[in-house]
């Protein structure tokens, strides 16, 4: 049987392609959208995964997908123009840059190189600063995912106590300013946070992104709290076997919580599927700016 404090991100994933889709297909077919790019700086086997997670969502969604692989000794200015070749390009719907990246490339530049309308993954720093002003149709994935995760446990947003634990600029940060957005009540614990426990104790809902495997146990969870886990951390078990699991102890946990997320399992589908509807998005403010027909 299922355990229904466990939020499927799998099925969440499922109908935001299915909305996409829909999307796409209103809009005339992927012929007419424009094809998603994603480029890939140096041959890395982790970055290849992504990359074909991605790809399967835009298969799912209809949006074509052009894998690039540029060569790791590009140098920045090479990699500038090439993002500004696409920028122009009104067959290109967006740009997706995959990290890591080559030490000599500097990653918040390239990311500032593609055009905000055509940033499907939110990086862009005009992008980021947009949700300071509540326009978070193009927010980072990975945060977005964890709102629609909230979302999908029927609380109302509004008022709501939420304790996000970590305060990266890719998730922690936009993920906290996105819940202001939506009405919530937001308190970021970060490394120097006195007692990160103290806060989380009180939250109707603790968001987790710190990259430190079982960092959160039962002892720090509000009964019937929401858990998102957006942690994933590779650990090798007394016998030699390696699995991935997330910042959350998830099955000492869920005895206390109301809803958690699995990892895997959890937010990392829906951050592809967020990347497809961001993708949507960004075809309708390109015909919004007359970019395209």
């Amino acid at each position: 049987m299922r355990d229904h404090r466990l939020i499927d991100g799998k099925v969440v994933r499922a109908r935001i392609l299915d909305e996409a889709k829909a999307y796409v297909e209103a809009a005339g077919g992927s012929n007419r959208i424009g094809r998603l790019v994603s480029v890939s700086i140096g041959d890395n086997p982790e970055v290849a995964v992504y990359v074909r997670n991605q790809a399967r969502g835009a298969v799912a969604a209809g949006i074509r997908f052009d894998q690039q692989l540029w060569s790791a000794d590009v140098t920045q200015e090479e990699c500038k123009q090439r993002i500004a070749a696409m920028n122009d390009d009104p067959n290109v719907l967006g740009v997706i840059l995959q990290r890591p990246v080559p030490e000599h490339i500097h990653v918040r530049s390239l990311q500032s190189a593609i055009h905000p309308l055509k940033d499907v993954e939110g990086m862009n720093p005009s992008s980021i600063g947009n949700i300071v002003y509540s326009d978070v149709a193009l927010a980072p994935c990975t945060a977005a995912a964890s709102v629609e995760l909230i979302k999908e446990t029927g609380l109302e947003l509004k008022g709501l106590e939420i304790v996000m634990i970590g305060h990266s600029e890719i998730v922690g940060k936009p993920a906290a300013m996105m819940l202001m957005a939506e009405g919530a009540t937001v308190t970021v614990c970060h490394h120097m946070t006195r007692s990160v426990a103290m806060h989380s104790r009180r939250a109707d809902v603790v968001v987790v992104a710190v990259g430190k495997a079982h960092l959160i146990g039962p002892e720090m969870i509000k009964p019937g709290a929401a858990v998102i886990d957006i942690g994933i951390n590779q650990i090798t078990d007394a016998d030699g076997e390696t699995r991935i699991v997330g910042d959350v102890d998830t099955d000492a946990v869920k005895e206390v919580a109301g809803w958690i997320t699995p990892v895997p399992g959890g937010v990392g589908p829906v951050t592809v599927a967020i990347l497809m509807r961001n993708a949507t998005v960004a075809h309708q403010r390109q015909k919004a700016a007359g970019w395209i027909s």
